[in-house]
């Protein structure tokens, strides 16, 4: 079975321009968490992709971020979903990792460490970026409109997209169901 590898913030949350430093600051996108709740009973398997650089510009502690991932999977799982794992990219974009998007490090780390499948699985993203990610390890992309990305953003773009997660996930839903 195919599995699901999502961004974070402006996919599940909220982005915020200043980023989410605190469990206080982290807000599901409306839609959000019923997607998640679908995506299981669809039995897929859900893994977060997502840059956080913040960790390594020193404005939050990986033990900061892991309390808010933590108390994101309880929310989720308290109303029937299930995120398999979440996965970051600590780095600035000027150390050139291999793990931060739009290289597909963290999509390859999934399949070392969980047994990902990439055939045939998806990644959803707000940016470009996300969808390079995803296209470099051999995923089907949508972008959500949710966050950074705009309509504007897409012209003269051949990319499947949907207004937010909740659409996406109809969209893959009906796309498996064909």
């Amino acid at each position: 079975m195919p599995d699901i590898f999502l961004d974070r913030d402006g996919v599940i949350n909220y982005n915020r321009t200043d980023h989410v430093k605190s469990w206080e600051e982290f807000e599901f996108l409306p839609g959000s968490i019923e997607a998640l709740v679908r995506l299981k009973r669809a039995d897929y398997r859900v893994f977060v992709i997502t840059n956080q650089a913040i960790i390594n510009r020193g404005i939050v502690t990986p033990a900061e971020l892991n309390y808010i991932h933590l108390r994101m999977l309880e929310e989720v799982s308290q109303a029937g979903g299930q995120i398999k794992a979440v996965l970051y990219c600590p780095h600035r974009p000027e150390e050139k990792c291999g793990c931060r998007k739009p290289q597909p490090g963290l999509i390859r780390l999934a399949e070392q460490e969980y047994g990902a499948q990439v055939g045939g699985s998806w990644l959803i993203g707000d940016h470009l970026d996300d969808l390079t990610a995803g296209e470099r390890a051999g995923c089907r992309t949508m972008l959500v409109l949710s966050g950074r990305s705009t309509q504007a953003s897409l012209e003269g773009r051949q990319l499947q997209s949907a207004s937010d997660l909740a659409e996406a996930v109809e969209i893959i839903l009906r796309v498996r169901s064909a």
